[in-house]
C-alpha cells in the first residue's frame, strides 16, 4: 500500500482531523490522525493489516501483541495476515498488564502492533511487559508514525509517516489564539 492511498483514505473517512488537540504526550497539535475512524471499515482494516504483514522483512512472529485500545483492531488484522494468535495488554492502575486470561509463552517472538506511534510510550511499556514474561519483542508496527526522528529499540514498520506540527503547551499559538483544546477520544468529532 502506498502512502498516498492511505492519506486519501484517512481524509475521505474523516480520520485526519484539524483543530487544536492535546496529545497523550501533553503536546499540542493542529492535526490529529484518529485511526479508529479508519479502522471502523472492516475491509480497510483487513487491507491495512495485510499491508503491514506483507511489508515485514524480518523474522516471522509467534504472536501479535497490542496495547488496548488503539491497537486492538489493527493488531487483530495483522495477526490474521501472519496466521498467528493475537492478544492485548491493558492499563491497570496506570501499569501495562495482561488480563482476561492472556499470557505470553516464554521465548515467544512477538511484534507489537498499534494504530499510531505518537511518543512510543505504549509500545515501550508493552515491550517491557513482554520481556518480564520471558517473551522477545522482535519489532513493532503501526499504521501511522508521528514520532518524528525518534526511533524504537527494535525494527519497526509503518505505512505512513506524518510529520505533524507539535507545540509545548506554553508555546502553543492555538492556545494564545483562544482555540479550545480537545483531548482526542474525549468527545465526538
Amino acid at each position: 500500500m502506498e502512502e498516498a492511498e492511505l492519506k486519501e483514505y484517512l481524509s475521505s473517512c474523516g480520520a485526519f482531523l484539524e483543530g487544536h488537540f492535546q496529545l497523550s504526550s501533553g503536546l499540542h497539535s493542529p492535526n490529529y490522525a484518529q485511526c479508529a475512524l479508519a479502522l471502523k471499515n472492516p475491509a480497510w482494516a483487513g487491507k491495512l493489516g495485510a499491508a503491514l504483514a506483507a511489508g515485514w522483512k524480518w523474522q516471522k512472529p509467534d504472536l501479535i501483541l497490542s496495547p488496548a485500545m488503539g491497537g486492538l483492531i489493527i493488531g487483530h488484522e495483522v495477526a490474521r495476515a501472519f496466521g498467528v494468535d493475537f492478544i492485548f495488554t491493558e492499563r491497570e492502575n496506570n501499569v501495562m498488564t495482561l488480563r482476561r486470561g492472556f499470557s505470553l509463552p516464554k521465548g515467544a517472538r512477538l511484534i507489537i502492533v498499534e494504530d499510531v506511534f505518537t511518543t512510543g510510550k505504549s509500545t515501550l511499556e508493552t515491550a517491557a511487559l513482554a520481556a518480564a514474561c520471558g517473551a522477545e519483542t522482535i519489532g513493532a508496527m503501526a499504521v501511522v508514525n508521528r514520532m518524528g526522528a525518534k526511533a524504537l529499540p527494535f525494527p519497526s514498520l509503518c505505512i505512513l509517516r506524518l510529520e505533524l506540527l507539535v507545540y509545548q503547551p506554553e508555546n502553543c499559538p492555538l492556545c494564545r489564539a483562544g482555540v479550545p483544546v480537545v483531548k482526542p477520544g474525549s468527545r465526538k468529532f
